[in-house]
């Protein structure tokens, strides 16, 4: 090869290995952006990974406590209604024992349900109902089934299962009114359950 054929080769591979320098310099700038944005965005992706999780955590953590207190609460007023319920069956067993004594205090507070029942029927002309053992003290007094108090005709009836008091029926069972302790326990329950809770809570 002559000396001019190989400055030309020279000169097309020193042109070539240029521009092969630029293409190459442009590659690795090309290529290091791309890693530069890739590291951003996996940056930010991280960061919003995180704050997500966080705020997530954060969620399930209040929704934990709030459950808890939640179930504090329910527990605290189950025990409250337990004690509540422990007391109004402890006022029946102390009321039972009263009604089955047979003392005054029973007979006239018998008396007064009774009147109660039949004020609020407001008829003449009445059958009374009361426990099987009030029933046989009625019957020892009584000459007959039916009596009259303060010119209100009453008729004896069949027995009922009760604590104490009486259910009122209007002869033609069109008007009844029940007046048995348990009855009226059950009337006042909503009144009397705030005035222990007052009392036990207080």
């Amino acid at each position: 090869m002559s000396s001019g054929t190989d400055k030309i080769v020279s000169s097309i591979m020193s042109e070539a290995q240029g521009k092969a320098d630029v293409i190459i310099q442009d590659a690795n700038a090309e290529v290091s952006a791309i890693q530069a944005k890739a590291e951003k965005t996996a940056e930010a992706e991280k960061a919003k990974i995180l704050e997500n999780g966080k705020k997530q955590s954060d969620m399930r953590y209040q929704q934990i406590i709030s459950e808890a207190k939640m179930n504090a609460r329910r527990a605290k007023l189950g025990a409250k209604e337990d004690v509540i319920e422990a007391a109004f069956n402890q006022a029946t067993g102390e009321l039972k024992a009263i009604a089955s004594s047979g003392e005054e205090e029973y007979k006239d507070s018998l008396s007064k349900m009774i009147k109660e029942a039949a004020d609020e029927i407001g008829r003449d002309d009445l059958i009374i109902h009361l426990n099987e053992a009030d029933t046989n003290k009625f019957k020892q007094d009584l000459s007959s089934d039916s009596f009259e108090v303060e010119g209100i005709k009453f008729t004896l009836g069949e027995p009922i299962k009760a604590i104490g008091g009486a259910i009122l029926k209007t002869s033609d069972g069109d008007i009844e009114v029940n007046n048995t302790i348990e009855a009226r326990l059950e009337r006042y329950k909503s009144i009397l359950r705030s005035e222990v809770a007052e009392i036990l809570f207080k």
